[in-house]
């Protein structure tokens, strides 16, 4: 059964969360694809940058990442004392 993030997440007891990102139906994130041939590794460098980005957006820091062949995992710390400084319109600014 799934729960809803308020129920998951507390940063009271710990900022810290490790997240797994897994593609489906034998499709490939990064690396050669030995079924069809096909190379992907250029899309590693893609996903490197979008985390450095939105890092720089969000209140959350990447402490340690490994971008796999199908999936990919990070352990990250969510930063409340950065998010409680930010007025309304500086978190709807950082959602747009």
């Amino acid at each position: 059964m799934t729960r809803a993030r308020k129920e998951l997440v507390s940063v009271e007891t710990t900022p810290y969360y490790h997240c797994i990102c897994r593609c489906v139906r034998r499709a490939f994130l990064c690396g050669e694809d030995s079924y069809s041939g096909k190379n992907y590794e250029h899309r590693r460098g893609w996903v490197l940058e979008r985390l450095r980005v939105l890092q720089g957006v969000f209140a959350v820091d990447v402490c340690a990442y490994a971008v796999m062949s199908n999936h990919y995992h990070l352990v990250v710390r969510l930063d409340s004392d950065r998010a409680a400084g930010w007025s309304e319109d500086e978190v709807m600014e950082r959602w747009k």
